[in-house]
């Protein structure tokens, strides 16, 4: 009793001087003409910066998409380019940090909250956030560091700081940068980290259930799991990533498929509903407007598209062409929103999940990973277990990746010499994720994450001519045979 008593203290106390305050400031209402819908103004930014990226970029997400699988491929690839990763290791390193509960647990809140519309909306977000990153990826190579030990420094802070320094303001430029930072060392705490554990503990206790009386137990396993795999640093990291991102994602995506072919009648029903809802003004929480930020808020948590994360990882690949690694970064939403966070959504609405009575306390406790477990658990008796397993691995692949993200932050903060001080604050973190609710942990790693956004695309929309100019220029030669294939 004691145990349950001092965290139930901590949980309070993380609420009520953390989370609510933050809240207040950086969730502002945008909608200011209704009392009945709230915009949270940070995804009203992303929205609308995504919006602008992809007109000024002539929908690259469609132009380039072809070109951005070939890539990946490694028809491209020179072994003498500087960097540190290839394109398809920083591409998984990147996809590690997005492809986790977002996909399982923030799509089944938000198809519970938001109803079936929502999904429509994350379709849209997803799209729309091809372009964000791939104008933010572009940006990450062209201002990163190649240091003489063969270490890349890259990331928004760095184009934010000398980017906009080049544009003649480098005061505010820098001051965006520190903002950026500062925020993703939060989110990587929170949302890349507490959160992860938090849902995952919530899948794995559907299966193993004396956890639920020892939280603290996963808490220990995944700090000791965690530290063996983070002081390797992005080679590392890129290598477990580029190992369990494709056999997690396609397994997880099969096991979807499977759902959606036993219940194929069902299949036509939920497309219908979710176009019904998308802009059904008696939709849930608000109606149409309603269930678009619904959408667009699980997404961009979902994808991180805009918030300035990903470049982190990209800014690692070896390439001569900092556009081409913008090009692969696109295919990252598609992947992490389009594919993978409408599978979940489907096979929440065909099983009723979303409005089962009762599954609404799982719903109230935001526990979105133990609802697509019994979701999957209402087809075939063994499916939780083999959820609990993919949860845990893209729980356990973001929690390294966001590290690495929170990391590079940290440095450029505070020097290489404070970096043992953010290796305790990470691992404690994660320790803290296992027993805080996951309300707390959700709201704070949807704060830090989605603010994330603010710095990153201002800087992002004010460097977006030169990303263009770049891009165009790269198509030419690409159009024009000039570009060597080595595959």
């Amino acid at each position: 009793m004691e145990e349950t008593l001092d965290f139930s203290i901590v949980d309070e106390f993380f609420g009520r001087f953390v989370v609510e305050p933050l809240a207040r400031v950086l969730f502002l209402d945008a909608a200011f003409w209704s009392d009945q819908v709230t915009v949270p103004i940070v995804v009203a930014w992303l929205a609308l910066g995504a919006i602008f990226l992809t007109l000024r970029m002539g929908f690259v997400n469609l132009r380039a998409f072809r070109h951005a699988i070939a890539v990946t491929a490694g028809h491209y690839d020179d072994p003498r380019d500087a960097g540190e990763v290839s394109h398809f290791q920083a591409l998984s390193a990147a996809l590690s940090a997005t492809v986790g509960l977002g996909n399982i647990a923030g799509v089944a809140l938000a198809v519970s909250t938001g109803g079936p519309g929502a999904t429509f909306w994350m379709i849209v977000a997803g799209f729309l956030g091809m372009t964000s990153k791939f104008a933010e990826c572009t940006l990450g190579q062209q201002f990163r560091h190649v240091r003489p030990d063969g270490h890349v420094m890259g990331g928004a802070m760095y184009y934010l700081s000398q980017g906009l320094a080049e544009l003649g303001w480098a005061r505010f430029g820098k001051v965006l940068a520190v903002l950026f930072s500062v925020l993703c060392i939060g989110a990587a705490l929170g949302g890349g980290n507490g959160f992860q554990v938090s849902q995952s503990l919530g899948a794995v206790q559907e299966v193993v259930p004396a956890l639920r009386q020892a939280p603290w137990a996963y808490g220990l396993l995944m700090v000791v799991l965690a530290g063996l795999v983070i002081l390797g640093g992005i080679k590392r990291i890129a290598h477990v990533a580029s190992a369990v991102v494709p056999i997690m994602g396609i397994g997880y995506s099969l096991t979807c498929v499977f759902v959606l072919v036993w219940f194929w009648e069902r299949v036509p029903g939920a497309f219908a509903e979710i176009f019904a809802g998308a802009f059904s003004p008696e939709a849930v929480a608000g109606g149409a407007l309603g269930v678009l930020v619904i959408g667009f808020q699980r997404a961009a948590f979902s994808s991180e598209a805009g918030i300035g994360s990903a470049p982190i990882a990209h800014a690692a690949a070896r390439t001569p062409y900092p556009v081409r690694e913008g090009i692969v970064a696109l295919l990252e939403p598609f992947i992490d929103t389009v594919v993978i966070c409408t599978l979940t959504a489907l096979v929440i609405v065909i099983t009723g999940a979303w409005s089962n009575p009762d599954y609404a306390h799982l719903v109230s406790a935001s526990k979105g990973a133990a609802l697509t477990s019994a979701a999957l658990g209402e087809v075939i008796a063994f499916f939780p277990y083999v959820l609990a397993v993919a949860v845990w691995l893209f729980a356990f692949s973001t929690l390294i990746s966001w590290y690495y993200y929170g990391d590079r932050c940290w440095t450029w903060l505070f020097g290489e010499r404070a970096i043992v001080v953010y290796r305790l604050l990470y691992l404690g973190a994660t320790f803290l994720g296992a027993v805080i609710t996951a309300e707390n942990v959700l709201a704070f790693g949807d704060l830090m994450l989605l603010s994330m956004g603010f710095p990153n695309l201002i800087g992002v929309v004010l460097l977006s001519g030169r990303v263009r100019a770049e891009l165009d220029a790269y198509l030419t030669r690409l159009r024009a045979g000039e570009l060597p294939r080595y595959k």
